[in-house]
């Protein structure tokens, strides 16, 4: 079995590749996998360490920029296209599969000119440019949580977003607390988020005059921020593990009693299998508005509560916080509905469905 996996540009989009990938070969023996990301240090980051071969597209995407970069990017497109026909018939897959970003478009469609099987996953609410346009040729669409895009019933499945195994194998009982311990985890995205980032440094203040050293607080700032946050942290006394990006988010997730976050499809997909209950803070210029839609959903599955960012200061935050960890009846409550709404078995179900296209005759899809 060759795999080749096209995605890339931020982890949302890269792990549940990753966790795609890594599935696809503990099922299939001598599985080879081949990872086209983009050239950004990120996706080599993330990317490093697994059994993949690593390749990349010099490519540009269309949405949101400018008419320059538009054009630019339209007439850099053959030129990606071709490169990515190369790598393909380099490679010989019996199957590509896009998770999204602007390098899936290249690869994807090289792939179905030269008649490969296409798949793509789209893991937000409101799919992006690149996978309204290649759902169109696309053999199957995977999709994360209910989608108002109209995609073709008879080739898409809700399997809910692939997780990767050391999250899904650490989603049992919490940890014990020690001394009426409460932990807080701060999520921007891979990126960061500078907003988030200064709303938690103001509400800390505030929650630690409340809580004193039962207080601990793990936040992941992105490069930017990372010594201003320190540095405040330091200043005010609070008990705060700081880093621009984590590596094991298996055992933060294990510490936390409530997470502060962006409303990102794959942090969603991996609280929700944790079954850890959520402020979330939609990122207001996301495409589409998707991160306020995302965040929609969970909130009305009684899961999380969503907070817009124009109209949030420190100290509401602050109090939102508070409430809820005053109020362990419904900490308790939605993190039961957080765990109703993760789907643990979506890289297994994706799984069963590409081995269905690439052994079979293609057979029927499940149905939504």
């Amino acid at each position: 079995m060759r795999l080749i996996v096209a995605g890339g540009g931020t982890g949302g989009h890269l792990f549940p590749g990753i966790a795609l990938a890594t599935g696809m070969q503990e099922r299939v023996k001598e599985c080879r996998v081949l990872f086209i990301g983009t050239p950004r240090q990120l996706d080599q980051d993330t990317l490093g360490g697994h059994d993949f071969e690593l390749d990349s597209i010099e490519c540009m995407g269309l949405k949101g920029m400018g008419v320059k970069h538009r054009i630019k990017s339209i007439m850099q497109l053959p030129f990606a296209i071709l490169e990515a026909r190369k790598k393909l018939k380099r490679f010989s897959p019996d199957l590509v599969f896009g998770v999204g970003g602007y390098v899936t478009g290249p690869v994807l469609l090289a792939a179905r000119l030269g008649g490969y099987p296409v798949c793509i996953h789209e893991q937000n609410s409101v799919p992006g440019l690149a996978n309204k346009v290649l759902s169109k040729i696309a053999n199957r669409i995977f999709i994360s949580i209910p989608c108002s895009y109209p995609f073709a019933k008879n080739r898409t499945v809700m399997t809910g977003n692939p997780v990767r195994r050391e999250i899904i194998d650490a989603s049992g009982p919490p940890r014990e607390k020690k001394g009426g311990q409460v932990t807080v985890l701060v999520l921007g995205g891979s990126q960061g988020a500078h907003r988030v980032n200064m709303l938690v440094l103001e509400a800390a203040e505030r929650l630690t005059e409340l809580f004193g050293d039962r207080l601990k607080l793990i936040h992941q700032t992105g490069k930017k921020d990372v010594s201003e946050v320190k540095l405040r942290y330091q200043e005010i006394g609070v008990d705060a593990a700081v880093s621009d990006f984590f590596q094991d988010m298996a055992d933060l997730y294990r510490q936390a009693d409530l997470v502060i976050s962006r409303a990102g499809a794959t942090t969603l997909a991996e609280l929700s299998v944790m079954g850890l209950p959520a402020l979330l803070i939609p990122y207001p210029y996301a495409a589409d508005n998707h991160q306020q839609t995302n965040a929609l959903y969970y909130e009305k599955g009684g899961a999380a509560k969503m907070l817009l960012e124009s109209e949030l200061t420190g100290e509401k935050l602050a109090g939102e916080v508070l409430s809820l960890l005053k109020d362990p009846e419904r900490l308790r409550s939605m993190s039961e509905n957080m765990k109703k709404m993760g789907k643990p078995d979506a890289t297994d179900r994706i799984i069963d469905e590409c081995l269905t296209l690439v052994h079979g005759s293609g057979g029927p899809v499940t149905a939504l």
